[in-house]
């Protein structure tokens, strides 16, 4: 067990902090899936968390993790929003050929 990690640190009061949610999984997703700008500025935020913790900035690591938090939200609804507008257009643009070419047919 001596292979172990500790992601605890003991701050100035004598509180043991544990590192915040790195949010990288969710960012690379987002970068690949939704939106490429939002998720590299939420890849950037989360590679932050780790280091900062590592370097002892807890406070840092938290204010990192809660920006990869906010962005990764972010590109996810971006992504969404542009799927929904997508699937709106096709559907009017669809509707409007099936509608054009039925009334040519008569």
């Amino acid at each position: 067990m001596e292979n172990q990690v500790d992601f605890t640190q003991t701050t100035e009061n004598g509180f043991k902090e544990t590192m915040p949610k790195t949010w990288l999984v969710e960012s690379i997703l987002v970068t690949f899936f939704c939106c490429l700008p939002l998720g590299i500025v939420g890849i950037i935020n989360a590679s932050n968390v780790t280091s900062k913790y590592e370097s002892g900035d807890v406070a840092g690591s938290q204010k990192a993790s809660e920006e990869a938090k906010k962005w990764v939200k972010y590109g996810f609804f971006a992504g969404l929003a542009v799927v929904v507008l997508y699937i709106i257009f096709i559907v009017i643009i669809g509707g409007g050929a099936i509608a054009a070419a039925a009334s040519e047919q008569y």
